[in-house]
């Protein structure tokens, strides 16, 4: 198997607010798609929003499902005042901040949002990697 994520996506209790804040609040580009689900196309995968129910009806698990969710899914970028910049813009648009931007033990910069979900969103600037129109994950010498 060649390790990738190719989509991910998240179960939303309501999808039009859903779209609204992925779309119109943070700006991700929406493809085209049927009414019951929101595709938007991002750097190398994309985002997938779908009811929450019918998500769990399609996956055959329950729905409900309550604080912390197992993970988190993150947005790395190129410096510290890129991700205040991204955490405002998120809190603008109906995020709530979970954790101020801050310096981290791991030497980087880093803040949490949830989204009108409750999705858990991290934005870092990780010095240690290059964030640039190739994706690459290694920083370039």
């Amino acid at each position: 198997m060649k390790p990738r994520i190719s989509m991910i996506t998240l179960g939303v209790r309501d999808l039009p607010a859903s779209v609204r804040f992925y779309e119109q609040g943070l700006g991700f580009p929406r493809m085209e798609s049927p009414p019951e689900v929101a595709f938007f196309k991002l750097n190398g995968t994309w985002l997938g929003l779908y009811g929450r129910e019918a998500l769990a009806k399609d996956a055959t698990v329950p729905a409900k499902g309550e604080g912390f969710e197992g993970f988190a899914l993150a947005h790395n970028v190129n410096s510290q005042e890129e991700v205040d910049a991204v955490i405002s813009q998120a809190i603008d648009a109906g995020a709530t901040l979970v954790k101020k931007p801050q310096k981290v033990f791991w030497g980087g910069y880093s803040g949490y949002f949830k989204d009108p979900d409750g999705h858990l969103w991290e934005v870092a600037h990780n010095p240690f990697f290059w964030v640039g129109p190739e994706d690459q994950n290694a920083k370039q010498t």
